[in-house]
This record gives C-alpha cells, sequence and structure tokens, in this order.
C-alpha cells in the first residue's frame, strides 16, 4: 500500500475540494488510457496513481478564470 501524507496533497492543491476535482479527472484520463507520469507498483489503483501524481507535482492545473 501506498502512503500519501494529505499535507504533501493540500500544499499542492490548497483547498480539498480542488483536491477531489484534480484527482477525479486525472483518474478519468488514466481509465481512458494515459500513462502515469510516476512509477508505481502495477498492482496499484488509478485513484492511488492520481492522488501520487498530484504529491509529487506531476499534474498541473488551472482554475477558470485565472
Amino acid at each position: 500500500m501506498i502512503d500519501i501524507p494529505i499535507e504533501d496533497l493540500l500544499s499542492r492543491t490548497g483547498s480539498i475540494f480542488k483536491l477531489t476535482i484534480l484527482a477525479s479527472q486525472r483518474t478519468a484520463q488514466l481509465i481512458s488510457g494515459s500513462k502515469p507520469r510516476v512509477e508505481v507498483p502495477r498492482t496499484a489503483k488509478l485513484s492511488v496513481i492520481a492522488l501520487t501524481e498530484i504529491a509529487a507535482g506531476k499534474v498541473e492545473f488551472k482554475l477558470r478564470g485565472e
């Protein structure tokens, strides 16, 4: 099991709500066939891969209106 500290995730997004949206969108991309941007075990769930990528700073996002 991969341990991802919530502090690392929140420091990247600034909000639990933004984190939830970003993680769900990245998970959808992975489901659609996008390649993982970090090294993870083959058995890792796609949602865990998305969160690992966010914590590592491999996923960028832009808010509408900014």
